[in-house]
């Protein structure tokens, strides 16, 4: 069955755009020009990836229905790939800190787009095998993509359960941001933005601290990049 992407923009010429070039790609498309018409369409069919776009029209915008769905855990799995104005930083760190597992600035290269839709989907598929690893206190389980320390658990977006796992399965070796871009995010060498890796580190420190003392298991590397430590 083609994976269902739900396109999320209240431009429509950009919704006719990618519509069509994804669908020559095989996907099934869904369509949405409003947060609110998006986060109706989210619980009347889950997605495998929705392609959002931050600005929307007053009501309810991108960074707000990101937040919405990562905070039901019925679609802690789904992908988010945010739009973003050109050369916008404040945009970019705003979505990633919303929960966004990637972002393309606009105006978008429709290869470069359909490049990332891919590496996405793909991601999931390669990580569907279920997975428990242990070790400095803390248990990543990839079946519920959840981590658990001292009797507690919480849930981790498929991004940030990747970026873990990865860490974890290069346990006391410090990568760098360039190395996680290509082995997390299947970024081809020298390319993505090193802000994508940090932002998830942050956000990934913060829920680990929420279940224990994460300091001496997470650690920065300073001038290399970042580490797990076994």
């Amino acid at each position: 069955m083609a994976p269902y992407l739900l396109l999320v923009d209240d431009d429509p010429d950009v919704i006719s755009t990618l519509s069509r070039v994804l669908t020559r790609e095989g996907y099934e498309i869904g369509k949405a020009s409003s947060g609110e018409e998006a986060w109706r369409a989210i619980n009347t069919r889950r997605p495998e990836l929705v392609v959002l776009d931050i600005m929307m029209p007053p009501g309810m915008d991108g960074l707000q229905l990101c937040r919405r769905i990562r905070a039901d855990d019925r679609f802690i799995e789904l992908l988010v790939l945010f739009l973003t104005a050109h050369g916008s930083v404040s945009d970019v760190v705003a979505g990633l800190d919303a929960g966004g597992d990637d972002y393309v600035p606009k105006p978008f290269e429709l290869a470069e787009l359909t490049a990332r839709v891919r590496a996405l989907l793909r991601r999931i598929q390669r990580d569907a095998a279920p997975e428990q690893l242990e070790m400095g206190g803390f248990r990543l389980d990839s079946l519920t993509y959840a981590v658990s320390a001292n009797g507690h658990a919480i849930h981790l977006t498929a991004t940030e359960h990747r970026l873990l796992r990865f860490l974890m399965d290069h346990v006391n070796q410090a990568m760098s941001p360039q190395r996680l871009l290509e082995g997390v995010w299947d970024y081809p060498p020298h390319s993505g933005d090193t802000d994508l890796v940090r932002a998830h580190i942050r956000n990934l420190r913060v829920k680990l601290e929420q279940v224990a003392d994460a300091s001496s298991f997470l650690r920065t590397v300073h001038g290399i990049g970042y580490m797990v430590v076994g």
